[in-house]
């Protein structure tokens, strides 16, 4: 294979075509002047959540995290695992430091779909644990987490949740003047030194952004501990080997807007690129220096009368590059993942009562991979779906009904790019695929609704679910794949109870997760060597063989999130609670499933006094002991953290200063949704100070 894909002109030229049509229905106006760019902290953001809700609801039933504004910069990590990890039935994979993806009511990989404003994230970061997303949350204005199947909307790769990663590259309303920020945060178990500047201006008719970001880190440091590699003790360590990192990055991007009010339009593009070079723990002497370089476009009109109130378009391309550097300085193996998506919605005028949005979606990837832990073939990945959503009012509360039907086709190159045989010929396999949803919001009083979300999602395998064939050093096994495997299959319920009033919140929230078809990693018992023979146990340079094989699955669980105003007199003091906790199970084998976080308690303080904010908390994990037969309990553990931030102005500008203190009782502690190869090697953060500046004009 290995051929480029350029940036898609013909994706991009086609949607500008559309967009350029559409605004033709609508007379241009000159808009009003907006508010400074939203970069300005306090940030006012929308309310309504724009994960899977393209209608902008005030209201939906599935449920959704949002981070925004201070909450959000005092989050921030290195990741965007490390970020979300601990919101309700939010986990991360953590493969040390570096490599952390979101996981999601013990769904990671594939069934994770994380999204760059809404766009797929070309890259190759569910392949392995040690691939990394390319996305700094230095530079992010607001995430949003959708827990539970995001399927009709997103695809398939979202039958576990979605992490949707919003900002403002290309701008969503115009801006008056002159704009920007710039932050910079020290300290840290990983001793960070890292920094963002972003610049903004514009008019009523159009708004341009520009953001520079980088950040480097060294070995993590964490609790006195005794690393096991491979079941053999190593030395006693306060580092993580092998854990420092740098990253850099910048982009470019603008928008132009005409009309006003429901007769409205904008249009805009950005051109963006991340770099990453990290260490990789499992293996001491390896250097990772990934690359992505990235086109986004963005369009939508707006009209008051006709068929079509609401026309939005938006495409992204992407071209990924991610070399794994040996100690002696050769490149051991390279990975490329290149593509584009494009993705259209009409919002149609109301049928009575009934507002409704169709879409359609396609997705096309090339994946390629070189080198002696090249151990899945070139491939090609072309996706295309149709969607409709429609939402009725009625006596019983807000009904919500959509409807995704999708093809799939995944091609394998075979050995034809190998330089030995290992793959064998090259294959091609297509999915017809459909997810279905029915939900409903009922209003019970003035402060209470009850929520209800049905279900029923289809995923097709994926290029290495389908075709892997070797060692995969990230998991210390050889994994083969299963060119005959079926569509994945599974349906989910969720049922929360929310009240709410003007101090205080309250959701809790059960969901169940049951899969006809699960596609699992499962060990087979055999041992093998790197060519995949048979050997006997314990044979010098063996590995464990692991084959890809559909069973049934369960996850079950329960969420809580709470707050409650204690105090308000000169300042206000409130407490928060959120408690999670998932129960999966391989019902082909009656284990339970692997990387499964345990129940998990977070109690908080939240103090604010004038321009002073602080915050106590203490997170509990509890011990998991539910674990398949090939992995290890993982120990409890209770980490304590305080922050205190506080707001000043200075001159023109506003600006806001804090300190977190992290694990104030420097806990070892160990991640149960880490895999076991990694998990002994890389305990999490040991007691760590860090310190921050933002400062907005």
């Amino acid at each position: 294979m290995n051929r480029y894909i350029p940036l898609p002109a013909h994706a991009l030229a086609l949607a500008v075509a559309l967009a350029v049509a559409s605004l033709s229905t609508v007379q241009a106006q000159p808009a009003p002047a907006a508010a400074p760019a939203a970069v300005a902290p306090p940030r006012t953001l929308d309310t309504v959540v724009i994960t899977g809700n393209p209608l902008g609801s005030q209201q939906i039933a599935s449920p959704v995290s949002v981070l925004s504004g201070d909450a959000l910069v005092l989050r921030r990590g290195s990741s965007l695992g490390e970020t979300l990890d601990g919101l309700p039935g939010v986990s991360s994979s953590y493969f040390g430091p570096n490599a952390n993806r979101p996981v999601i009511r013990g769904l990671d990989g594939d069934r994770v779909r994380v999204l760059s404003n809404a766009g797929a994230s070309i890259d190759a970061s569910a392949l392995s644990y040690d691939h990394a997303v390319p996305m700094d949350p230095l530079i992010v204005d607001r995430i949003e987490v959708l827990r539970g199947p995001g399927a009709l909307f997103y695809g398939g790769s979202a039958v576990g949740g979605v992490v949707n990663a919003i900002d403002n590259r290309i701008p969503r309303a115009p801006l008056n003047g002159l704009s920007g920020v710039a932050e910079v945060r020290l300290g840290g178990a990983d001793r960070e030194r890292g920094g963002v500047a972003v610049l903004e201006t514009g008019s009523s008719a159009f708004a341009l952004h520009a953001d520079v970001f980088g950040r480097a880190t060294s070995d993590l440091r964490v609790p006195r501990y005794t690393p096991r590699e491979g079941g053999e003790a190593l030395d006693r360590s306060r580092r993580v080997r092998n854990s420092a990192s740098e990253s850099r990055g910048g982009a470019i991007g603008g928008s132009l807007f005409f009309g006003s009010g429901l007769e409205s339009g904008r249009v805009g593009l950005s051109v963006d690129t991340y770099e990453n070079d990290y260490g990789v723990t499992a293996e001491p002497d390896v250097l990772i220096k990934m690359k992505r370089d990235h086109v986004g476009f963005a369009s939508e009109v707006k009209a008051a009368q006709g068929v079509w109130r609401a026309i939005r378009l938006n495409a992204n391309a992407s071209d990924y590059e991610h070399r794994e550097i040996e100690g002696g300085g050769a490149v051991g193996t390279v990975f490329r993942s290149q593509g584009y998506d494009v993705r259209l919605e009409l919002e149609h005028a109301p049928i009575g009562a009934v507002r409704g949005v169709i879409g359609v979606q396609h997705e096309d990837s090339d994946f390629s991979a070189l080198g002696e832990e090249a151990f899945v073939p070139d491939t090609q990945t072309r996706k295309t779906g149709l969607f409709a959503l429609e939402e009725l009012p009625w006596t019983g509360g807000t009904l919500s009904a959509g409807v995704r039907l999708e093809h799939a086709q995944v091609d394998s190159d075979g050995d034809a790019a190998s330089a030995e045989p290992k793959f064998g010929a090259g294959a091609k396999r297509s999915f017809s695929l459909r997810s279905l949803s029915l939900s409903n919001v009922l209003p019970l009083t003035r402060d209470w609704a009850l929520s209800t979300a049905l279900s029923s999602t289809e995923r097709s395998p994926t290029y290495f679910e389908l075709y892997a064939n070797g060692v995969h050093a990230a998991t210390a096994a050889y994994e083969q794949g299963n060119a005959s495997l079926a569509k994945e299959r599974g349906t989910n319920i969720d049922v929360a109870l929310q009240w709410k009033n003007d101090t205080d919140r309250l959701r809790a929230g059960v969901f169940s997760t049951h899969f006809s078809r699960f596609i699992s990693l499962d060990a087979t018992g055999e041992q093998v060597d790197d060519a995949g023979a048979v050997v006997p146990d314990g044979a010098p340079g063996s590995v464990p063989l692991y084959r890809f094989s559909a069973v049934k699955a369960r996850l079950n669980g329960v969420e809580l999130e709470a707050s409650k105003r204690l105090m308000e007199r000169g300042g206000t003091l409130d407490g928060t609670l959120k408690f999670d906790l998932t129960h999966g199970t391989n019902r082909s084998t009656g284990e339970p499933l692997p990387r499964v976080a345990p129940w998990r308690l977070n109690l908080g303080l939240d103090a604010n006094h004038g321009p002073w904010a602080a915050r106590f908390e203490v997170a509990h994990s509890a011990r998991q002991n539910r674990v398949p037969d090939t992995d290890q309990p993982t120990d409890s553990h209770t980490l304590v953290n305080v922050s205190l931030s506080r707001r000043f102005s200075l001159g023109p500008t506003d600006a806001l200063w804090f300190v977190k203190l992290t694990n104030l009782g420097n806990e070892l502690a160990y991640s149960a949704s880490s895999v076991q190869t990694i998990r002994d090697l890389s305990p999490l953060p040991g007691r760590a100070v860090r310190v921050g500046l933002r400062v907005s004009f």
